[in-house]
């Protein structure tokens, strides 16, 4: 009978041994996103340097491209804003109570991972107001800026922000582990 116990001891042991770790999908989620803000905020960055106007392309065109090369393997990535102004940044559903969330005060702001469907993982990250973005996104812009925004983006709603407020979220989906 000892001996028994013994074995079955031994096997729970294995066992629990042989379990795989628990994956982190926060750190996960983070780890996926940092080049794309990395690299964003380096187009940004240098898209200032020749001024506001022409920052935009950096928002308009490099961003999205950013985001799909760095989108493989099943991993896709983006931005996306309760109030957008390029409507190709638009919410994936599984993170509309999300934004929503973080819009509203609902939810604190911090990043969130989350089962979506499929076997797949959600990530959500808040992005926050900075001082360089009070440029394109603040109360008041310079006119030229303003027109060259109006002329691109009709259907604005990207304006209005102050340094901490909540601007929108960078967010990923991934295969689940």
């Amino acid at each position: 009978m000892k001996t028994r116990l013994i074995i079955a001891a031994v096997a729970v042991a294995m066992c629990a041994a042989c379990e795989q770790p628990t994956v982190n999908y926060e750190v996960e989620g983070a780890a996926l996103l940092a080049p794309f803000k990395k690299n964003l905020k380096t187009a940004l960055v240098k898209g200032m340097e020749d001024g506001p106007v022409e920052a935009i392309s950096a928002c308009s065109i490099e961003a999205p491209s950013i985001a799909a090369g760095l989108s493989v393997d099943g991993v896709v990535m983006g931005r996306s804003s309760h109030r957008l102004r390029n409507h190709e940044n638009a919410t994936p559903d599984w993170l509309e109570p999300v934004l929503r969330g973080y819009a509203d005060g609902s939810s604190d702001l911090s990043p969130m991972a989350m089962a979506i469907e499929d076997d797949r993982m959600g990530y959500a990250e808040p992005i926050m107001m900075q001082p360089m973005c009070l440029a394109c996104h603040g109360e008041e812009l310079q006119p030229d800026l303003a027109a060259k925004i109006n002329e691109s983006y009709p259907d604005d709603r990207a304006t209005g922000f102050k340094v901490g407020d909540f601007r929108g979220v960078f967010w990923v989906e991934f295969p689940e582990r």
